[in-house]
C-alpha cells in the first residue's frame, strides 16, 4: 500500500521545499509515501478556466489506476481534527488500495475527475496558497501516523 500526493504545478518557494522534505523524510517511517509533480499546463493563460480544468484532469487521470483510492482536496470535502483524520487514515489504509491525495490547480478539478474520486477533503475553510496547502497536509499526514503509534509529535 503506498500513500501519494498528486498535484498540479511545482512547489515554487524554497522554504515550502524544504519544509516538504522534512515531512516526506519523517514519513518514510510509517509508509510508503511519495509526492508527484504534473507539469502546469503551457500557455495556461490562454485556456478559460473550463478548459485548464479539463486539459488538468486529463494529465491527472493519466496517473490514476482504477484500484487506486482518490481523494481529492476540494474546499467543498469533509473537515478533520487531526485525531480524526488518522482515524480516516486508518480506515483507508485497512483497505488495502493505494491511496491518491489530488491537490488539483488554481481553479479545482474537471467534471470528470469529480466523477472518479472517492473522497473530498478540505484542509481548512480558510483560503490556502496551493503551494502551502503541499505543505500543511504533508505535515498533517505525518501527525496522523504519529497519532496512529501514539507519539508524542501531536501533544
Amino acid at each position: 500500500m503506498k500513500i501519494k500526493l498528486l498535484q498540479i504545478g511545482k512547489t515554487e518557494d524554497k522554504y515550502l521545499k524544504e519544509g516538504i522534505a522534512i515531512y516526506e523524510q519523517r514519513l518514510k517511517h510509517y509508509a510508503q509515501f511519495v509526492v508527484e509533480e504534473i507539469p502546469a499546463l503551457k500557455n495556461a493563460k490562454n485556456l478559460s478556466q473550463e478548459e485548464q480544468k479539463k486539459k488538468e484532469g486529463e494529465l491527472i487521470v493519466s496517473k490514476l489506476s482504477k484500484s487506486d483510492f482518490v481523494i481529492l482536496m476540494d474546499e467543498k470535502g469533509k473537515e478533520f481534527n487531526s485525531p480524526k483524520f488518522a482515524q480516516y487514515l486508518q480506515k483507508r489504509m485497512n483497505s488495502g488500495l493505494d491511496i491518491i491525495f489530488i491537490i488539483g490547480g488554481p481553479f479545482g478539478f474537471s467534471d470528470e475527475i469529480y466523477a472518479r474520486a472517492n473522497d473530498k477533503i478540505a484542509l481548512s475553510q480558510l483560503t490556502l496558497t496551493h503551494q502551502m496547502v503541499r505543505l500543511f497536509f504533508t505535515e498533517q499526514i505525518y501527525r496522523g501516523f504519529t497519532i496512529l503509534k501514539g507519539e508524542k509529535y501531536h501533544h
